[in-house]
């Protein structure tokens, strides 16, 4: 099975890149299709590179919008970041990449993840009995079917048994918060998307993890993702309020708890996240100054950003502000 990473052939992941291409917009997708078309058209206008949308349970379909988006755009690369394994056959996943990589090709990167035990159990009913190796069957069988173009597998977790008429090498990322997930990364996906963790965290524990992982397959550290959400503001009291009101409920998700405890912010039984890891984690001022927060973490070594708007007054207006600026990178 072809395990390359298929990150230079899509021109991703290169430092040598401008900043602007490096970075993408991340939203959910909680608006409504017409209102989410709009936003990436505007985002393209803007210059903005990538755009990338989380798929939550009963949201529009992110996949599907993608379709259409690929046909009332030009150039703007598309990403999921994620759409949850657990609900979607693997060969279900690849026949909806294929299409959307003949509408758009080279446009599209697919992120995958296990997503959230309340989500997946008490959502779907599904049962999550060891998520990463459910998570590593899953790959392997999407890798076989869009870069074989061909899988035979009677797996733990799945069975698949189809052939393609050609093999189509959309690149494939996780989702990962703590290490044996980012190492899962290196091993077998060609990126590792994080969400909500801490930029030391992310340098410190998770990059050693993705290193790991890639060497011990002999192929190369495929690119780290970090989510970072932005608040266009300079008065630090009304940024932590604003990311405490948006983002609080990742400090009440077990899986998040316990990213945020190795990442050495242990929280209370409130969920309330700490001053100090909200600076670690949140990219707050003018644009000029977020501009350059930006810039700064792609030097540190981080190879794309996902950068989400956490609203401080005026959403459509910030939202409209913060496309310029990744445009403009």
């Amino acid at each position: 099975m072809q395990q390359e990473s298929t990150v230079s052939a899509h021109g991703q992941g290169n430092a040598n890149q401008p900043a602007r291409e490096r970075v993408g917009l991340a939203l959910f997708g909680r608006a409504g299709v017409p209102h989410l078309l709009e936003r990436l058209r505007q985002a393209e206008q803007a210059g903005v590179r990538q755009f990338w949308m989380t798929q939550l349970p009963t949201s529009p379909d992110t996949l599907t919008l993608f379709a259409a988006a690929l046909v009332q755009t030009e150039r703007i690369r598309l990403g999921t970041a994620i759409v949850p394994t657990y609900p979607r056959h693997p060969l279900v996943m690849a026949q909806q990449a294929y299409t959307l990589e003949e509408l758009g090709p080279g446009r599209l990167r697919l992120g995958v993840g296990t997503s959230h035990r309340h989500s997946i159990e008490g959502v779907y009913g599904f049962s999550m009995v060891e998520p990463l190796e459910q998570l590593r069957e899953y790959v392997s069988i999407l890798r076989a079917a869009l870069w074989d173009g061909a899988v035979d597998v009677q797996g733990r977790f799945y069975t698949a048994h189809a052939s393609f008429p050609q093999p189509v090498r959309v690149p494939i990322l996780i989702s990962a918060l703590r290490s044996r997930a980012f190492r899962l990364a290196g091993e077998l996906a060609d990126g590792a998307i994080s969400w909500m963790c801490p930029h030391p965290y992310l340098l410190e524990k998770a990059r050693p993890a993705l290193v790991e992982g890639a060497t011990s397959r002999g192929r190369p550290v495929p690119p780290l993702l970090a989510h970072v959400p932005v608040v266009l503001g300079r008065d630090w009291n009304a940024v932590l309020e604003a990311a405490r009101k948006h983002l609080g409920l990742y400090g009440r998700a077990p899986f998040y708890r316990n990213m945020f405890a190795d990442a050495g912010y242990p929280l209370g039984s409130d969920g309330l996240l700490p001053e100090e890891l909200v600076r670690n984690l949140v990219v707050w001022g003018d644009e000029a100054t977020v501009a350059a927060r930006l810039r700064q973490l792609l030097a540190q070594g981080f190879d794309e950003l996902l950068v989400m708007l956490v609203p401080l007054f005026d959403e459509r207006r910030e939202l409209g502000q913060l496309m310029e600026l990744l445009g403009t990178l």
